[in-house]
C-alpha cells in the first residue's frame, strides 16, 4: 500500500483568541474557515484546553456557528495518549477533571488510590478539586518502584478567573517533581511534543506548516523552535509590547480574517 501523501502548507490554528474570544466569534474568522475548507488546506485546531473534552469543544463550535471533525482537534490529552501508547505505558492514574476522563479511552485508567502498579501519573487542571489528600495520592504513586512517569497536560502557572487570579496546574506539578525527585513530561504547548504530535497527525513536515496564534511565547516562539513558521495575530491575549522582545513572528496579521489575503500575497 502506498504511503499517504505528505501535506504541504498545512495550518495549525489556535482557538481562543484567534477564532473566538470566550463566547464571541472574532470578526471574519468564520469566513476564513470557509476559505480554508474550500481550498482543502490541511489543518488542525490546536488548544491547551484540558477542562473540556473534544466533544464539548465541538458543541461550542456549533453554538458559535461553525463545525469541525473530532480528528481535527489537537489537545494536550491527544498528545499525551499518543505518547503513552507509543511507549506502551498503559496503566495510568488520572488526576484530571471528570469531564475529560473519557478522553483517555485508549489507556487502562486506574483509581487514584490503586494498590496496583501504574506506568504513568497524569496531572491535569483539577481546579478546586485539588487538596492535600489528592496531591499526596499522586505523590505516593510517584514514590513507588519502578517509578511511574509524571505527565503534565500543561504547565500554565495561573489564570484569571471571575474572582481574580487562580493557580493552574504547574505549581502542583512542580511540587510533585520536587517531592518525588522526578522529571515531568509535558504534553501541552509550549512543549515540543505537542507540535511534533500535531505534525504527525497532519503527516506534514515542520517546514510546510504554519502556526496561527495569539500567544507570542506558547504559540509563535514554541512553534518556531520546532521549525514551524509562526503567524501572530493581534487579537486575544496579544499586546503590542509582545513585539518588543526577541521573538520575531514569520508574519504579523491584524486578525485571522486577514489570513486569506496574506496567503495570496505570500504566494
Amino acid at each position: 500500500m502506498a504511503e499517504p501523501k505528505a501535506a504541504e502548507n498545512a495550518l495549525l490554528i489556535d482557538l481562543d483568541g484567534v477564532i473566538y474570544q470566550g463566547d464571541r466569534v472574532i470578526s471574519g474568522a468564520l469566513e476564513t474557515l470557509d476559505w480554508i475548507r474550500r481550498r482543502d488546506i490541511p489543518h488542525l485546531f490546536v488548544t491547551n484546553t484540558t477542562s473540556r473534552s473534544r466533544d464539548a469543544l465541538l458543541e461550542k463550535f456549533e453554538h458559535l456557528g461553525f463545525s469541525a471533525e473530532r480528528d481535527e482537534l489537537m489537545t494536550p490529552i491527544v498528545a499525551a495518549t499518543r505518547y503513552l501508547e507509543e511507549h506502551e505505558l498503559r496503566r495510568v492514574a488520572l488526576f484530571v477533571p471528570d469531564a475529560t476522563r473519557a478522553e483517555f479511552d485508549r489507556v487502562e485508567a486506574k483509581a487514584r488510590d490503586t494498590e496496583s502498579e501504574v506506568d504513568a501519573v497524569v496531572i491535569g487542571d483539577l481546579g478546586d478539586g485539588w487538596d492535600y489528600a489528592t496531591l499526596n495520592q499522586a505523590f505516593r504513586l510517584l514514590m513507588r518502584e519502578p517509578q511511574p512517569l509524571l505527565v503534565a497536560l500543561g504547565m500554565t502557572r495561573y489564570w484569571r478567573g471571575p474572582d481574580g487570579l487562580r493557580l493552574d496546574v504547574a505549581p502542583f506539578v512542580k511540587a510533585l517533581e520536587h517531592a518525588a525527585s522526578c522529571e515531568v513530561w509535558v504534553a501541552g504547548k509550549p512543549a515540543p511534543a505537542f507540535f511534533e504530535s500535531s505534525l504527525a497527525m497532519l503527516n506534514c513536515a515542520a517546514a510546510n506548516a504554519l502556526m496561527v496564534g495569539d500567544d507570542i511565547v506558547a504559540d509563535i516562539d514554541a512553534a518556531q523552535r520546532c521549525g514551524i513558521r509562526g503567524v501572530q495575530v493581534r487579537t486575544g491575549k496579544f499586546r503590542e509590547a509582545d513585539l518588543d522582545g526577541d521573538i520575531e513572528p514569520y508574519a504579523l496579521l491584524d486578525s485571522f480574517a486577514d489570513l486569506p489575503g496574506w496567503w495570496r500575497r505570500a504566494g
